[in-house]
């Protein structure tokens, strides 16, 4: 998968079916989607895909417990089909989950137990397993660390994790497997107009500088956060639609919650659940709900959201985790459909959906606001199917339902790379770890730059690797070997190397919690 053969490639296509702007769960499906049905298409992304929302997400595959208290039983039952779908065409990257809910009063209990049994019903045939009442003693047998004190028992049932970003890859992969062409670092600048209709868009190489004016019959602006801005460019008085908020996350060696059972605290005062997931190894915890009138490339949680997580998981685990306890510490933003940053009522964006929204502008433009990466299938489905007529396709079934994604092994397996692990342990340094405290071998690195199109330092050790995630000091520490990797296979000279390791370094800095 060289750079150079990918623009070959971009650059003797005169014109493509189906153009997606923007590679994170949205654009990476709306390309699945439509290379399935055999349409030529092209997905470009500015920088590296997944690199905002999508691999910053709670690692969750699930209905939403909360949207049923909020009577979006719509919007539970899709995810939970949806939920099915993803265990069946990618076993190596979804994974059943059990969730456990402490309960100290009576109240909860009935309502929680009324709750999740919707839930189950909800799932029907797809359900992973009934949810069932728990003692005080079976609780902290699932639990072993929740605080006792007042506690009645519990509440299990199942649901799914996954890792957000090798899932990102894996569709990447599959939009290459099915025909279609997906690049990293090529920005859209401009949308280009013909008789009125939006008719392609003009790109650059981000690497090298080229301008590509690429012709399409039909553009797909999945954006993301930035949708907005992409709907702007084709129509200078399209109103902002968009209210981003943002979701932090920390977190924290496994010993915090030493268990395979994930805990689900139900109240929170910004009137969210908080997890606490096991995640690689580690506990990841969150989430919160923060709006945003800024859309930073990287955001960092804020003082105010690590106090709270901190303090919100203190209250039930028998040790209350510290700052200095913290790995990693992150934040993804969500383009939330709304009134735009400034209709925010009340500072809050608990209460907005998570549904999303399909448009075409008089011109063509084809933008979808919204969405989660449980339903990212659907959402794709439906993006390719109100793109047909605008860009005047023949009309073609979706076949994404029983796609099995690149990599798939067959049966479910723990490995992110399924079916692909021989062919990254044939690569040398398939045994030496980068990093004592990290899993990642030089195979892997070396697998992430010649058929990942990792091209930074970052782009490995944030997404085809979670190390940035898991333990940004160790991370931060593994940089420079990365980064010699790099200078190997990619021709960087000794200025590049040591700026890769820099900028990565400057990056880790942010992830790590101050004292």
């Amino acid at each position: 998968m060289k750079r150079e053969a990918l623009l070959a490639r971009l650059r003797s296509t005169p014109r493509w079916d189906v153009l997606v702007i923007g590679g994170g769960a949205t654009g990476l499906g709306c390309a699945v989607d439509a290379a399935a049905r055999g349409y030529t298409t092209l997905l470009l992304e500015a920088h590296d895909f997944a690199k905002g929302t999508s691999s910053r997400s709670t690692k969750l595959i699930h209905g939403g417990v909360r949207y049923l208290a909020q009577g979006r039983l719509g919007l539970v039952r899709e995810a939970l089909e949806e939920r099915a779908i993803l265990l069946a065409n990618a076993p190596h990257l979804v994974h059943p989950q059990r969730f456990v809910v402490p309960v100290y009063r009576q109240w909860d209990r009935l309502m929680l137990g009324v709750g999740l049994t919707a839930y189950d019903w909800l799932a029907g045939s797809r359900s992973l397993g009934a949810s069932r009442l728990l003692s005080a003693g079976d609780t902290v047998a699932a639990l072993p660390t929740v605080k006792r004190e007042g506690l009645l028992g519990g509440i299990a049932y199942m649901d799914a994790r996954f890792d957000d970003a090798r899932l990102a890859i894996t569709l990447m992969h599959s939009v290459l497997d099915l025909g279609g062409l997906a690049i990293n670092y090529l920005p859209v600048t401009a949308l280009r107009h013909e008789g009125g209709r939006v008719a392609g868009v003009d790109a650059h190489d981000g690497e090298s500088g080229e301008h590509f004016s690429i012709a399409a019959r039909v553009v797909i602006n999945a954006g993301g956060v930035w949708a907005d801005a992409l709907r702007q460019l084709d129509d200078r008085q399209a109103p902002a639609q968009l209210a981003p908020s943002q979701g932090a996350h920390l977190v924290l060696d496994r010993d915090f919650l030493p268990t395979d059972s994930a805990l689900l605290i139900p109240h929170t005062p910004d009137g969210r659940v908080l997890f606490a997931i096991p995640w690689k190894g580690k506990v990841l915890l969150g989430t919160t709900d923060t709006p945003r009138t800024d859309l930073p490339l990287e955001p960092r949680p804020l003082a105010g959201e690590i106090d709270f997580i901190l303090e919100t998981a203190g209250r039930y685990l028998t040790r209350p985790p510290r700052r200095n306890d913290v790995r990693s510490a992150f934040a993804g933003l969500r383009p939330l459909i709304g009134s735009g940053p400034a209709g925010v009522k009340g500072g809050g964006t608990a209460t907005l959906s998570r549904e999303h929204l399909i448009q075409v502008s008089r011109q063509g433009l084809v933008s979808v606001a919204g969405g989660k990466w449980t339903t990212y299938r659907r959402m794709g489905e439906q993006i390719v199917d109100a793109a047909i007529p605008v860009g005047g396709l023949p009309k073609r079934p979706c076949s994404t339902r029983g796609l099995p994604l690149h990599g798939h092994p067959g049966t479910p397996c723990e490995d992110v790379f399924g079916l692909d692990r021989p062919r990254v342990d044939a690569l040398p340094g398939a045994r030496r770890r980068l990093h004592p405290a990290l899993t990642l071998t030089e195979a892997e690195v070396r697998h992430a730059i010649r058929h990942e199109q990792a091209r930074s330092v970052e782009d490995v050790l944030a997404r085809r690797h979670r190390a940035l995630f898991i333990d940004a000091r160790s991370a931060r520490d593994a940089a420079p070997a990365v980064a010699a990797l790099l200078a190997e296979a990619l021709g960087l000279d000794d200025k590049q190397t040591r700026e890769q390791t820099e900028a990565f370094q400057h990056l880790a800095e942010g992830f790590l919690t101050p004292r």
